[in-house]
């Protein structure tokens, strides 16, 4: 198991030491650790250490993510192997939709403005805007992306999806168009959600020419990955007016630097990669991987196998 230090271990430590031989190691030490390991559970979800320790895996067979998104972890040798790699698809999917519906509502309903109105002790009449009836597109068509469509459409709002192939009449986006030509379909969006995985063909996906597409009014919602987003171009669009403004759960580099624009712009509102991160959502982390190693003691098949090429579950 790949920890990190200063990360609280896994709530079922104890449990899964009655499943199996478990060694904890941090990234220093996955080399000594892995030689006859067939199970890597890599509970810290960043770490990019395998792809160095990789010569040491002569018996891994299965690596799990404590993660909806593989990015970090995935290096060519990895992909070409028979190991197969699993992550956590569906833990996060209510809590991060909760988050973007009251990141739209706050931005409608001018939160952010009276917040910062109370701390000047000024009293400032303002009209915010309907939420109902306003317009989103929802970028990412997995689990997240449809758990946000699901909840926003209650919030009476008319919801597309943006995703890798187009389509009609879908269970929760109703219309998906292709997430290649965003330029193409972000002329009347009030609210732009990235809840995509970050992949060799999302990265950098919203650059300058979808930003300078959308309308003047638009509001970025970033759940997904930082490098969907050029985020120099977002600091300009936003200066200049192009949008009105943008928040942002996730960034290129984390922590977000000291001295990053986007700390003192007023239109930007920045949260520390905590979307989906409710109370407890290490305990759901946890117990989704036991039942996925009883699976795996069983010989059954696992859950949530990671399309290695694509960088993300099938059908997700």
């Amino acid at each position: 198991m790949l920890t990190a230090e200063g990360t609280p271990a896994p709530t079922n430590l104890a449990t899964l030491r009655e499943l199996a031989e478990v060694t904890e190691t941090e990234a220093a030490g996955l080399a000594d650790a892995l030689p006859g390991a067939e199970v890597l559970f890599i509970w810290d979800f960043f770490s990019g250490a395998l792809a160095d320790a990789w010569p040491a895996a002569d018996s891994l067979r299965w690596v799990h993510v404590a993660a909806a998104g593989v990015d970090a972890i995935l290096f060519d040798e990895l992909r070409t192997s028979d190991v197969v790699v699993t992550n956590a698809r569906g833990v996060f999917d209510a809590p991060i939709a909760e988050f973007v519906a009251a990141s739209v509502l706050a931005h409608d309903k001018l939160l952010h403005e009276s917040k910062a109105q109370q701390r000047a002790g000024a009293w400032q009449h303002r009209e915010p805007r309907r939420t109902a009836g306003s317009r989103a597109l929802v970028v990412g068509t997995g689990g997240i992306g449809r758990a946000c469509a699901r909840l926003l459409r209650a919030l009476g709002m008319e919801v597309r999806g943006a995703g890798r192939v187009a389509r009609e009449d879908d269970a929760d986006f109703g219309t998906v168009v292709v997430s290649d030509d965003l330029v193409a379909h972000v002329g009347d969006v009030d609210h732009l959600i990235l809840a995509a995985p970050l992949t060799d063909r999302t990265r950098g996906l919203v650059g300058r020419e979808v930003l300078a597409a959308l309308p003047s009014h638009a509001h970025l919602v970033n759940v997904g990955r930082g490098a969907l987003v050029d985020e120099p171009a977002l600091v300009d669009a936003l200066r200049a007016g192009a949008l009105a403004a943008a928040s942002l759960d996730v960034f290129a580099v984390e922590p977000l630097p000291a001295d990053h624009p986007f700390w003192s712009m007023p239109t930007v509102h920045v949260s520390a990669h905590m979307s989906g991160d409710v109370v407890g959502w290490r305990d759901a982390l946890a117990g989704q991987f036991a039942d996925n190693l009883r699976r795996h003691l069983a010989g059954e098949p696992l859950a949530n196998p990671v399309d290695k090429t694509s960088g993300y579950v099938p059908g997700s």
